[in-house]
C-alpha cells in the first residue's frame, strides 16, 4: 500500500490524484499530475511537438490506468450530471439529493463530476444514505474542487478520460438541469448509445419543465428536417420524481 498524506474532507490522499475516505480506502492507487488539457488541444511547431506530445501521450495513458484502477471496484453505480451552479436553496439540488439518496438504498453508488450544485447535492444524498459516493474531478482554469461529500475521489486533467470513466462504469446517466457542460454529457451519451457503443444505457431526463422545450425542438426540427430517427428519441425518458428514476433504471436492468 502506498503512502498517505492527509487529504480533502478528512479523507486519505495517496500518491497524486486520487484521494479517499476510509469507505472508500480499498479501491484507489494514484500518481502525480498537472493540468494539460489546454496545452494538449494548441498547436505546437513541430520540433516542440517532438519534444512534448509522445511525452504527453504517456501521461494521458497513466490517466486511464489511474482511473481505472480506482474505480474498477466501484460496483453498480448511476452517473449523475447538472448544473455546477446550482445553489443549496434551489429546489433543483433537493431534487438532486432525494435522487442520490435513492439511488444509494437501490443499491447504486452515485458517480458525479465531483463539483458543487447538483454534482454536490447528488453526492450528498448518496452518502447520507450510507452509498458510496465518487467524485470525477476536472481540474479548470477557475478551479472546481472536490465537494465535501465524496468518498472515492479521482481528480482528471483531461476531459476525454474523465469522460470515459463517467460511462464505463455507470448503468445508466441521470441528468438534471444544467449548462452547457450538462448538454455535452447528454448527447455524447445519445451518441454512444445511437451508434451502438454502449447498449441496454438509459438516459434519465429530470425536471419536465427543464427539458420539455428541447424535447420539443428536437422533435419539430431535427426530426422534421429528417437529421434524426423517431427512435432517436425514445433513447430520453422524461421525469420529475425520483421514485421513477429508480424505476425506469430498474426496468432497464431486467431488460424490461
Amino acid at each position: 500500500m502506498s503512502e498517505t498524506t492527509p487529504g480533502p474532507h478528512g479523507g486519505l490522499r495517496r500518491a497524486g490524484r486520487v484521494w479517499v475516505t476510509p469507505k472508500a480506502e480499498h479501491i484507489v492507487e494514484g500518481s502525480a499530475a498537472t493540468t494539460e488539457d489546454e496545452e494538449l488541444l494548441e498547436r505546437r511547431p513541430s520540433q516542440e511537438f517532438l519534444r512534448t506530445d509522445p511525452w504527453r501521450a504517456l501521461r494521458i495513458l497513466s490517466e486511464f490506468v489511474e482511473g481505472f484502477d480506482a474505480m474498477a471496484q466501484v460496483g453498480p453505480a448511476i452517473t449523475v450530471f447538472g448544473s455546477a451552479r446550482t445553489q443549496e436553496d434551489n429546489p433543483v439540488y433537493e431534487l438532486a439529493r432525494a435522487i442520490g439518496s435513492q439511488l444509494a438504498e437501490a443499491g447504486y453508488a452515485v458517480i458525479t463530476g465531483g463539483g458543487p450544485g447538483v454534482m454536490e447535492a447528488a453526492n450528498r444524498g448518496c452518502q447520507e444514505a450510507g452509498g458510496m459516493s465518487v467524485g470525477c474531478n476536472i481540474e479548470l482554469p477557475h478551479e472546481q474542487g472536490m465537494n465535501p461529500y465524496v468518498d472515492l475521489g479521482v481528480e482528471f486533467r483531461y476531459f476525454f478520460a474523465r469522460k470515459v470513466m463517467f460511462v464505463k462504469y455507470a448503468d445508466a446517466f441521470v441528468i438534471l438541469p444544467g449548462g452547457i457542460g450538462t448538454l455535452d454529457e447528454l448527447f455524447e451519451s445519445l451518441t454512444l448509445i445511437q451508434t451502438g457503443k454502449v447498449r441496454h444505457f438509459p438516459v434519465v431526463l429530470v425536471g419536465r419543465a427543464y427539458w420539455s422545450g428541447l424535447i420539443d425542438w428536437m422533435r419539430e426540427t431535427m426530426l422534421g428536417a429528417g437529421s434524426i430517427a423517431a427512435a432517436d428519441l425514445d433513447l430520453l425518458h422524461l421525469t420529475d420524481e425520483p421514485a421513477e428514476v429508480i424505476d425506469i433504471i430498474k426496468k432497464h436492468a431486467a431488460g424490461t
